[in-house]
């Protein structure tokens, strides 16, 4: 289906955060994945690595990203590029919810640091 309504959107939570996703193969998206991050205040999420390039921009709301061990502090309208190999965290220290919006290849893949990895919904 071209067109996916917010609420044919499909929502997963991992670490405390939302994940709306709406392009995906189920949604009939045949090479890239897109969804909406919510990030809760106080949020710290686990450091992982990504197996393919995701580029996040934040809608609304304040983040501490680190990437690759440097950590930048990001604000509404700016833009993560996160190549592949490259590991990610991603913290919201603000007193409200961030959005994201968050696009990638399908197929990714996050490794976390004791070697979990997960394969996630919305991205696959």
């Amino acid at each position: 289906m071209p067109v996916v309504h917010p609420p044919e959107a499909v929502v997963h939570e991992i670490h405390g955060v939302r994940f709306v996703s709406y392009a995906t193969p189920h949604t009939g998206s045949e090479d890239l994945c897109a969804w909406r991050g919510e990030i809760p205040a106080g949020t710290k999420a686990p450091a992982h690595t990504v197996s393919k390039e995701e580029i996040l921009h934040l809608l609304d709301g304040e983040l501490l990203v680190t990437l690759d061990g440097e950590q930048h502090r990001v604000t509404a309208g700016d833009t993560v590029i996160v190549n592949a190999g490259s590991t990610l965290a991603v913290e919201n220290p603000a007193d409200r919810t961030a959005l994201t919006w968050v696009t990638t290849l399908l197929g990714l893949e996050a490794t976390l640091a004791d070697g979990t990895r997960i394969s996630p919904p919305w991205a696959n």
